[in-house]
């Protein structure tokens, strides 16, 4: 066990603290940007678009796998790590997670286009598909399709705990309840959605996602309205934090850029091949229009609500939460702006932020299972795992557990790369194509118009 450890702690302290993954993704991430010129920026349109076509299917809609999607980008990192963001890096981290998203966003089309082209067709409307099947069929190399699908569930067991015990932590510091019990509800709930003969996470998270986002984007956007007047000052001295003499001179510039590349990269995973598992679902006439949709995941992910977040943080008074660091700057922020709903609020953003990013993984980790065997009881027994490892998470903090998620996302993310990048040709062909198909149906309308 001791020499497990030992392996875990190398591999994350070689992939994360040396910026290993940072180069790989930024420079992963630049390469797709420049391949596609700017799909993500040139196609917004198409985009936006592409999430409500093709919703009047027999299988999975475009819709149900964003929401699937964005659950698990979408989780308490949203809060925390954009809090500790600007806590060390400043305001103008937040403009480099921007960057950040803009550029990694063509990763995700990448992997995500390759998924839904390189899927397999399980039931009648059903598709299963992602890194592994990627692997597979197109490098032949199916033990390598092996390790990255062990590596997800490694990642996702460690996940769920991460989630679980911030659950109950947030909960039991605004109100005094048994953690034991609160982790037994949790895991309860958990296990009627996905231990029942129907498997229920997608129509959960069908709900649970445009209600968080809804509910977190309208409390900002009143908290923008009240502040209106701050608003220049704010966005001032984020790009002034981002390019600014003050911190080039006192040497701090650096820690400003790495503190919101390093955030932005691990809130929004493009790049990590999980949104292959999301992507892979949906019954699309064309592959593109699914690697779109994971641009906008990306974009709703950090654009959206983690620009929210920090919107939260930045429109405080800094001398009435002065000392206060994580979910307690955050919430203070938040009472500071809407009084004594900041409580309640921010315990159920972080319950609806959690739960959705646990159900989302439970997903994806049962697809990993499904390529290495296809066995129904080793379905069952992994989903009975991640409701138990909720429980334990929820009553304990295990860091060595906690390292297992970063040691599974470091080990996928460096095979989803080193897999796409020699094959991203299939991915680019079948962007031209869809867009010479738009070009040729303005045709018709044009013709029909006239």
């Amino acid at each position: 066990m001791e020499e497990i450890k030992i392996l875990v702690n190398f591999v994350n302290k070689l992939l994360w603290e040396k910026n290993i993954l940072v180069i790989l993704l930024i420079g992963t991430g630049l390469y797709f940007t420049y391949k596609t010129k700017f799909v993500q920026l040139r196609l917004f349109k198409e985009i936006v678009k592409s999430l409500f076509r093709n919703n009047n299917v027999e299988g999975r809609s475009s819709f149900e796998s964003f929401c699937l999607g964005t659950a698990c980008r979408v989780g308490a990192g949203n809060i925390a790590g954009v809090v500790a963001a600007i806590s060390f890096g400043g305001p103008g981290a937040l403009f480099w997670m921007w960057i950040v998203a803009i550029i990694g966003s063509s990763t995700a089309f990448i992997e995500s286009t390759l998924a839904v082209a390189n899927r397999k067709k399980i039931n009648n409307n059903e598709y299963i598909g992602g890194t592994p099947w990627i692997i597979e069929k197109k490098l032949n190399k199916k033990k390598l399709g092996y390790l990255f699908s062990f590596s997800s569930v490694i990642c996702y067991i460690g996940v769920a705990q991460v989630m679980s015990n911030t659950m109950t932590e947030t909960i039991i510091t605004n109100y005094k309840i048994n953690k034991s019990i609160i982790a037994m509800i949790i895991s309860i709930i958990v296990g009627i959605l996905v231990l029942g003969k129907k498997d229920k996470i997608i129509d959960s998270l069908n709900k649970i996602v445009p209600i968080m986002a809804a509910l977190y984007l309208l409390v900002v956007l009143y908290i923008i309205i009240k502040n209106i007047t701050l608003l220049d000052d704010v966005f001032l001295s984020i790009i002034n934090n981002a390019f600014g003499t003050k911190e080039f001179l006192s040497g701090t510039f650096g820690g400003v850029i790495m503190q919101g590349v390093r955030r932005g990269l691990f809130s929004n995973e493009a790049g990590s091949g999980n949104s292959g598992y999301a992507a892979s679902i949906a019954d699309v006439d064309h592959p593109v229009k699914q690697g779109l949709v994971q641009i906008l995941s990306v974009f709703v992910d950090t654009l959206l609500i983690c620009t929210a977040t920090a919107c939260i943080i930045l429109f405080n008074d800094p001398l009435m939460t002065s000392g206060l660091n994580g979910m307690a700057l955050f919430q203070e922020s938040l009472k500071s702006q809407i009084g004594w709903l900041g409580t309640p609020f921010t315990m159920i953003t972080i319950i609806l932020f959690c739960f959705s990013t646990i159900l989302g993984i439970i997903f994806y980790g049962k697809n990993a299972l499904y390529f290495i065997n296809k066995s129904n009881k080793l379905n069952l027994s992994y989903k009975i795992l991640m409701v138990a490892m909720i429980y334990i998470g929820g009553i304990e903090e295990n860091y060595f557990v906690w390292g297992l998620a970063d040691f599974g996302l470091g080990i996928m993310t460096v095979i989803n790369i080193l897999s796409i990048l020699p094959i991203s040709g299939e991915a680019l062909g079948l962007l031209k194509e869809y867009e010479n198909d738009l070009v040729q149906e303005k045709i018709v309308e044009n013709k029909i118009k006239l």
